[in-house]
């Protein structure tokens, strides 16, 4: 091998735990839709480093697993609403209920079991990408990781069913994780 060969470290953190089961409908582009149903989705996640983790860059998997439960328990057992959809319409202020019409059809829910996420579409993709950026923001919290600047990657992948998912990754310049 050369100095110039690049290595890196790729942890795997997949536990029965980091899940959340949630409803939705996706809305096609005639604006039909699909008929309001569930998925267990299972996450998984990879943190990809740029340094081997010896004893003096020590890291807990468990802040990445509390981080990642955090986030799936908010959308665990709900129903999740997108809010920019061209085709929902908010019908009803109550804060007891969320009455919407989507793609001309009339819902009303009890508003503590909507989640109303800011996309145009519930989509695995989208709920990949949004599901990252409130784990991130989560773990961006804890200052107590002194090892970020070892992040090169961080992969995080949603599984609607066995076999079908999303993967949304962010890849930092010189290992340096924001």
């Amino acid at each position: 091998m050369t100095g110039h060969d690049t290595r890196s470290w790729t942890i795997h953190i997949r536990k029965d735990y980091l899940k959340f089961s949630a409803a939705h409908m996706t809305v096609f582009p005639d604006g039909g839709k699909e008929a309001l149903h569930g998925h267990n989705y299972q996450v998984e996640l990879e943190v990809e480093l740029t340094e081997p983790p010896t004893l003096a860059r020590l890291l807990s998997y468990d802040v990445f697993k509390q981080a990642l439960r955090a986030v799936c328990q908010d959308w665990d057992e709900k129903v999740l609403i997108a809010s920019d959809n061209p085709w929902l319409e908010k019908l009803s202020s109550d804060e007891s209920e969320y009455e919407f019409r989507l793609c001309g059809k009339r819902y009303v829910l009890p508003a503590d079991e909507v989640v109303a996420l800011a996309v145009d579409n519930i989509t695995v993709e989208n709920l990949t990408r949004l599901l990252f950026d409130r784990f991130w923001e989560t773990l961006g919290d804890n200052r107590a990781i002194a090892w970020r600047e070892w992040v090169a990657a961080v992969r995080l992948r949603i599984d609607e069913s066995r076999g079908q998912g999303a993967t949304y990754s962010v890849r930092w310049g010189a290992g340096r994780a924001a």
